[in-house]
């Protein structure tokens, strides 16, 4: 299952977007309003849940300086990437990309196709909380 956000246009550079997307205790502010908890577990992993969702525990698994951050699940059980990809638009500006990509079976992915949607929507209106 492919999902992609639509890219969002960040005011920061890239190099910002990146350090500030390699830290992932910063990926609370770009949770939406119903997370349920989130906790850094260490310096590549943490966990959070939304009301009504399982936990979902997400480890830092690639880091490509500037222009690429991927975290993993953790757990085999449900294995899927989330992808940012930055392209640098100039010195104070940048954009990112953000994809999902996860092999589920046909019925899992009915059920989660919406919410991961949602989810991913979230995260990329939230991208302009980066250095505030």
């Amino acid at each position: 299952m492919h999902i992609e956000a639509s890219k969002k246009k960040v005011a920061k550079s890239d190099k910002e977007v990146f350090e500030f997307l390699t830290d992932i205790k910063n990926f609370e502010t770009l949770m939406p309003d119903n997370i349920d908890k989130f906790e850094v577990l260490d310096e590549n992993t943490f966990k959070f849940a939304l009301k009504g969702m399982p936990e979902i525990v997400l480890r830092l698994k690639e880091q490509n300086p500037h222009h690429k951050v991927v975290l993993g699940a953790a757990s085999d059980k449900l294995p899927f990437t989330l992808t940012a990809d930055i392209e640098s638009l100039g010195e104070n500006e940048s954009e990112v990309a953000l994809n999902f990509e996860g092999e589920f079976n046909a019925m899992m992915a009915m059920m989660i196709k919406a919410p991961i949607t949602n989810f991913m929507g979230t995260l990329s209106n939230n991208l302009d909380k980066i250095g505030q």
